[in-house]
């Protein structure tokens, strides 16, 4: 228990800055990271990334990817599922695992006197899983219960009918989770599968932040990293973007519909992502002042919230927007959205707008370096985006740079009122499926 609040004490302890100094680290087996090294505490957080995902699920094995990262923690090497939560616990260590579309994210979080002990029980969670056949059975338990939840969730079932309809047979046309059927048919030999297709050294990205050297985090990821096979799957191809604009009605008995509603967006790497960044959140960014929250909620009390994000995935582009109103006002809200949609299209946005809109992101920024972990996220996010190892030192720029010229362009570009799809779960009054 003392080793526990230590290591929490250590999280809530650590200063917030923006002022990074990013170190390029290649370990003598040529695995890269970047490192920003602080040794004011003893605590050291590791972030690592494995591109590709739930998307590598191959064709009737919808869910392996996902089950088998929940099964990372629930056995390796010679321990058990307890024997590893013992030996973890024991360390005051910390370990998460989290597939999500695009990748399996790995977090671990160790103090500095039991590195090597929790590195080499982190080594055994990714080399050498043991996939043992209760322990299946209990993860396995776990899914299908969030996947009945989910059947039961209006805002759950908007997000998977958007995106089969959108994507279609492509894995992004389907929930990562799987269905009952395609969990329950999953084998052993599935998940050894999905394992090696997942967790491979051509898709690593790691970043590290806290007290630790380049020279041992070279040695570390070495020792951590290099048993894993050199070659995962191949990524799946590009999903091509399936649905034109209209409105798709799920009946569902529920008093408040759920609404997920966009069309395509912007690749990270487009040169107008920035003003396209800072046209979203003067739109819909989820905060209030923001268009769709004045007009919709503060104006006419429709909904408690909504808001509009751009999402460049890595093989697919989207942007999306989300609320939930009344069936007796969903309809109007939809109105609503399609409004300022064309409004923004054709007419831009404000300077008043734009500075305060800047004046937020630039201010806001340096506080998401709020400590050891946040920072090795943030750093492992940016090379999976190919963005440059300065960039935490010139973002602010870049945001700051958007003149109300490059806005208006790239509104009349990215936004298409006629092509934005609304799905709607619910009971909505005079609303129909059109498209």
């Amino acid at each position: 228990m003392m080793l526990r609040l230590t290591f929490a004490l250590i999280l809530f302890a650590l200063p917030v800055r923006a002022d990074v100094q990013i170190q390029d680290v290649t370990s003598p087996g040529g695995i890269h990271a970047w490192l920003v090294e602080s040794h004011d505490l003893p605590f050291t957080a590791l972030e690592i990334r494995f591109r590709g995902g739930t998307s590598l699920d191959p064709e009737g094995a919808r869910g392996a990817v996902n089950l088998m990262a929940g099964l990372l923690e629930e056995g390796a090497g010679d321990l058990d599922a307890q024997g590893f939560a013992r030996a973890r616990d024991g360390l005051a260590a910390s370990f998460s695992f989290r597939p999500s579309t695009d990748a399996v994210a790995v977090s671990a979080r160790f103090l500095t006197e039991n590195r090597d002990e929790a590195v080499d029980l982190l080594r055994l969670a990714l080399v050498e899983p043991r996939f043992d056949a209760d322990a299946i059975e209990r993860v396995r338990g776990q899914v299908l219960s969030g996947l009945a939840s989910d059947a039961k969730d209006p805002t759950r079932i908007a997000g998977r009918t958007f995106d089969e309809k959108a994507f279609g047979a492509h894995p992004y046309g389907s929930d990562g989770s799987g269905t009952p059927d395609s969990v329950r048919a999953l084998m052993r030999d599935d998940l050894v599968a999905a394992h090696r297709a997942a967790l491979a050294r051509d898709r690593i990205y790691v970043a590290a932040a806290g007290d630790i050297t380049a020279e041992d985090l070279g040695t570390l990821l070495d020792r951590l990293l290099g048993d894993l096979p050199a070659e995962g799957a191949p990524m799946p191809s590009r999903a091509e973007w399936r649905i034109g604009g209209g409105v798709t009605v799920v009946e569902f008995p529920t008093p408040q519909a759920s609404v997920r509603f966009g069309h395509e967006g912007i690749k990270r790497d487009d040169p107008d992502f920035f003003p396209a960044y800072v046209l979203n959140e003067i739109l819909g960014g989820g905060r209030f002042g923001s268009r769709l929250m004045t007009e919709v909620r503060e104006k006419r009390g429709l909904t408690y919230g909504i808001g509009s994000y751009l999402a460049p995935m890595d093989h697919a582009e989207l942007m999306m927007g989300h609320f939930a109103s009344s069936n007796a006002t969903v309809g109007q809200a939809v109105e609503i959205v399609r409004e300022e949609w064309r409004r923004a299209a054709a007419e831009g946005v404000t300077a008043e707008e734009l500075e305060a809109t800047k004046t937020y992101l630039t201010g806001s920024y340096p506080l998401r370096f709020d400590g050891n972990g946040p920072i090795a996220s943030i750093l492992v996010g940016m090379q999976m985006e190919d963005l440059p190892i300065d960039y935490p030192v010139t973002r602010n720029a870049k945001v700051e740079a958007v003149t109300l010229e490059d806005v208006k362009r790239v509104a009349a570009r990215l936004l298409k009122p006629e092509a934005l799809h609304f799905v709607v779960v619910g009971e909505p009054e005079g609303l129909a499926s059109d498209g």
